[in-house]
C-alpha cells in the first residue's frame, strides 16, 4: 500500500537526511524511497536480505558524504533500470532529467563485457573517466555502490571475493583518493586487504585494538602542541589527526621488508 510505504519511509528516513536536507528534499526522498522499494519488491541479495537494502545503504553513504539530494536519490535508483522493469523514461518523467542522466551514467559505467581481463579493465577505466568528465556525481554514486558491496562481500564465493577486492584496490580506491574522498578510500583499501591477505589484515587489526587508546592520546597531544605553536605565531588553522588505517600499515611494512631485503642482497 502506497500510504503504508510512505509511513515506513518517514520512519526509516535517516537522521542525517532529516538534519541535512530541507522539508522539500525530505519529501522528494520519501517519494523516491517508495518508488525504489516497490520496484525491487521480491528481489533478494545473496545474504537473503531484501535487495532494496542495498540501494538504501548506497543512498545513506551518499548522504554521509553530504551530497545533494539529487545524488542521494540517484544512489537509491542506481540499479533500478538494470534489475527491474522500470525505464529511464519513467525515472525522467517522475523525478526529472538530472536524476535520469545520473542513473544512466552509473548503469553504463557498470556495463562492460570484454573477453580478456586486461581489455575489460582498460575499457572500464575509460568509461569511468568519461563519466567523471561529464558529471563527477556518477563516479561518486559508483564509489558508494562499491563500498556497500565490499561491506557485504562475505556472501560471495571465494573467487568473486578475490576478483572484487583486486578490482577495488586497483580501480576504486585510487579514484576515491583522486577525488579526495579519503574516508571511502581507507575503508575500500582495508576491506580489500581483508580478502587479499586475511592473515595480515587480522594481525594488524588485533594490534591496533590493543593500542587504540594510547594512539588516540598521542594524536591528541601532538595536535594540541601544534595548535599552541601556531597560536604563538598568529596562524589560524584547523588541525586534525588520524591514526593510520590497516592497509597503510600493511603497505608500510611491505616497503620496509623490501628495503631491508634489498640492503641484505647488496651487502
Amino acid at each position: 500500500c502506497m500510504e503504508g510505504d510512505l509511513k515506513t519511509a518517514a520512519e526509516l528516513l535517516p537522521e542525517k537526511i532529516k538534519n541535512q536536507y530541507g522539508e522539500e528534499d525530505q519529501a522528494f526522498f520519501r517519494k523516491a524511497y517508495v518508488f525504489a522499494k516497490q520496484a525491487h519488491e521480491g528481489q533478494q541479495r545473496l545474504s537473503g536480505e531484501p535487495y532494496f537494502l542495498h540501494p538504501y545503504e548506497v543512498a545513506s553513504i551518499l548522504a554521509d558524504l553530504g551530497m545533494d539530494i539529487t545524488t542521494v536519490v540517484a544512489g537509491l535508483f542506481h540499479d533500478i533500470v538494470e534489475d527491474t522493469p522500470v525505464t529511464l523514461a519513467q525515472i525522467q518523467s517522475e523525478f526529472g532529467e538530472d536524476i535520469a542522466r545520473l542513473v544512466d551514467g552509473v548503469t553504463k559505467v557498470g556495463k562492460v563485457d570484454f573477453l580478456s581481463k586486461e581489455e575489460h579493465q582498460a575499457e572500464y577505466l575509460r568509461k569511468m573517466f568519461m563519466a567523471m568528465a561529464s558529471d563527477i556525481r556518477v563516479i561518486i554514486v559508483k564509489l558508494a555502490d562499491r563500498l556497500h558491496n565490499m561491506r557485504t562481500l562475505k556472501f560471495q564465493s571465494k573467487e568473486k571475493q578475490i576478483e572484487k577486492a583486486k578490482e577495488t584496490i586497483e580501480i576504486y580506491a585510487p579514484l576515491a583518493h583522486r577525488l579526495g574522498i579519503n574516508a571511502i578510500k581507507w575503508e575500500l583499501e582495508d576491506l580489500s586487504l581483508k580478502y587479499l591477505d586475511d592473515k595480515a589484515y587480522h594481525e594488524i587489526a588485533d594490534k591496533l585494538k590493543e593500542t587504540r587508546n594510547q594512539r588516540r592520546e598521542y594524536i591528541e597531544a601532538v595536535v594540541a602542541q601544534i595548535r599552541t605553536l601556531l597560536k604563538k605565531i598568529h596562524v589560524e588553522a584547523e588541525i586534525e589527526g588520524r591514526p593510520k588505517h590497516i592497509y597503510s600499515i600493511y603497505n608500510k611494512d611491505r616497503k620496509s621488508t623490501r628495503l631491508n631485503s634489498s640492503h641484505v642482497s647488496q651487502s
